[in-house]
């Protein structure tokens, strides 16, 4: 008999082999507050300052950090508008599929793109300030993407959770 393959849920959670407990507490802080000195953050896990520079470098060199960022009031910038947008191609190839994230990529007002699966093909998150300038937006933007078959707009009246980071 040979050996049997290792389980799917063993591989989406291999990640808990390579972190321990203090590496899993230091994520959790920093989604709190990613603007913790060393220092600060070190106190908060209970270790020195120079093993958690360490295991920083480490989280951010293996990627478990992509990046830090200041969350910004979208309505008091005039951009609480917001728009879920489902759109469905044409027709999909991987050509299609590549050309459409790159132009993506370069609309301000997509703040998160996802190729899911059902009756679409991609869900934006659009922000803007009006419902004026998003129909513009629809017309003299999406309205011009090659191979786009339909889209539905869905509006946000109200945000009742967002949390910015994962539960781990």
């Amino acid at each position: 008999m040979g050996r049997q393959k290792p389980s799917p849920c063993r591989k989406i959670f291999f990640f808990m082999d390579t972190l321990d407990k203090t590496d899993l507490q230091i994520l959790r802080t920093l989604q709190e507050n990613a603007r913790l000195t060393t220092k600060e953050l070190a106190s908060r896990v209970s270790l020195s300052s120079t093993p958690v520079f360490e295991r920083l470098k480490r989280l951010e060199r293996e990627g478990y950090i992509k990046k830090y960022i200041a969350v910004l009031d979208a309505g008091k910038l005039n951009q609480g508008f917001i728009v879920f947008c489902h759109i469905k191609m044409i027709r999909l190839s991987k050509e299609i599929a590549r050309s459409f994230a790159e132009l993506i990529r370069d609309i301000p007002e997509v703040t998160e793109c996802y190729n899911i699966s059902g009756s679409y093909d991609y869900m934006l998150k659009i922000h803007s300030p009006n419902m004026k300038y998003y129909q513009e937006f629809v017309l003299n933007v999406l309205g011009t993407i090659e191979n786009l078959s339909s889209l539905e707009s869905v509006f946000v009246m109200d945000e009742i959770k967002h949390n910015w980071g994962i539960n781990i």
